[in-house]
């Protein structure tokens, strides 16, 4: 279905016409009808398949404009935010904020990112002026809303993306102490490609009779991957793994690849090493400053830039076309977050590649994780940067090494000189003592 017979605004459908957006993906379809209702939604399905339309569209319908006539009869609560959106990483935030802009370019309201690692005043100066929709990650909207500079009084409508994370008790207390500054009359949604059923039950005290919506096929496992992605679970040793990444990453259907480490140190180490192998490789990671973690998002989505190198900050929801590889430089932690993991390729019934490699001493948590998918991996191959199913598997050609080889540079050559020319007289100065 389109978004005009979802029951979607005419401003609302032109502005995401005009970016190749027009027919519904199925969490869209089932969402929609009950979200522009104003009913609490549960959403689950899988990465890349839409979910931010399908709590941004209900959200973006619900405001009232300062530009509307009904906008004077907010009375005190105008310029005050009416909706509030929750992400767990600061790259989260901005591509949410990013999206509903796209889809509200007609609607004139004021949407505002709020998230860690920038100045205070700039942000305190843009709410004095008023906005409409705040978008941010726990941490700075608390901060904010301690300081008495924001106002979540007026809050109508609460999401949160990434929901199982939101409610991971690493953000729950945060969580907890914005909701109760919330109004009790509201909307809320949450939304995740993962919702354990534990937390959807501590998710439901935020609620009214929320409907849960899982948009999965009926036949498929409740944490099942991405269908369309070809996955390689191998058993790596560490001091190989660089060089085995170099080689994968020359893979003939390689294009663009988002490797995952555990540790920022790890990320930052592996990025070097790529760089000086000849790879044109940026990393995002915690130890980096918010203004380096955007310029290197921005070089890797604008392709000057093939390969990023990150931690698990980049792992939920960040939307980036195109990636053809995801590559695991360490083990995932648990289901969860390898589903996440992977999921930045494969988006949107694209193919994808997921290379996972395995220490040996993380095979019994890798077994784990394929037990919970139901994967077929439970005994990686033993697995080296020459082994012969490393380059056959992924289309690799044979002799590749683990190092770019570089262009021999172009000779040279002396713009010739007029015939009649003459030579440039150089004189010694003599200094005297």
């Amino acid at each position: 279905m389109n978004f005009a017979e979802l029951g979607v605004k005419p401003e609302i459908c032109a502005a995401l016409a005009q970016i190749g957006i027009t027919d519904a993906f199925q969490i869209q379809e089932l969402t929609l009808p009950l979200g522009l209702a104003g009913k609490d939604i549960i959403g689950q399905a899988k990465t890349g398949t839409g979910k931010t339309l399908g709590f941004g569209i209900p959200l973006l319908q619900a405001m009232i404009s300062s530009t509307s006539a009904k906008y004077q009869e907010l009375g005190n609560a105008a310029g005050k935010p009416q909706a509030l959106v929750l992400a767990p990483t600061r790259e989260l935030a901005i591509q949410v904020a990013d999206d509903l802009e796209k889809a509200a370019k007609d609607l004139n309201l004021r949407i505002l990112c709020l998230y860690g690692g920038k100045s205070y005043e700039p942000q305190i100066d843009i709410l004095k002026t008023g906005v409409d929709v705040v978008v941010g990650t726990p941490g700075r909207i608390l901060d904010l809303t301690n300081q008495r500079h924001l106002d979540l009084g007026s809050i109508r409508v609460l999401v949160l993306d990434e929901a199982d994370e939101m409610l991971d008790m690493g953000f729950l207390p945060d969580v907890e102490k914005l909701v109760s500054k919330l109004p009790v009359k509201r909307q809320t949604m949450l939304f995740s490609a993962t919702m354990p059923g534990q937390i959807i039950n501590l998710a439901r005290r935020y609620m009214s009779q929320p409907v849960h919506i899982r948009a999965v096929n009926p036949a498929d496992n409740e944490s099942a991957t991405v269908d369309a992605i070809e996955q390689h679970v191998w058993r790596a040793h560490q001091l190989d793994k660089v060089e085995l990444i170099a080689r994968v990453l020359q893979a003939e259907s390689c294009t663009k690849s988002i490797v995952f480490c555990r540790t920022k140190r790890n990320a930052q180490s592996l990025t070097e090493d790529l760089v000086e192998r000849g790879f044109q490789a940026v990393s995002v990671h915690g130890d980096m400053g918010q203004g380096a973690r955007e310029k290197s998002l921005a070089q890797f989505k604008a392709d000057k830039a093939n390969i990023l190198v990150a931690t698990d900050v980049a792992a939920r929801g960040i939307d980036i076309e195109a990636v053809s590889h995801v590559i695991n430089f360490d083990c995932p932690d648990d289901e969860n977050a390898y589903v996440h993991r992977i999921g930045r390729t494969g988006r949107a019934g694209a193919s994808g590649v997921a290379v996972t490699l395995v220490d040996w001493a993380d095979l019994a948590k890798w077994q784990r994780i394929n037990s919970a998918l139901g994967l077929a991996f439970a005994d990686p191959i033993e697995t080296y940067s020459s082994s012969e199913h490393v380059y056959i598997g992924l289309g690799i050609a044979p002799g590749t090494k683990g190092r770019l080889v570089a262009k021999k540079a172009q000779p040279t050559t002396t713009k010739p000189q007029p015939k009649d020319a003459q030579p440039r007289q150089r004189t010694n100065k003599i200094r005297s003592k």
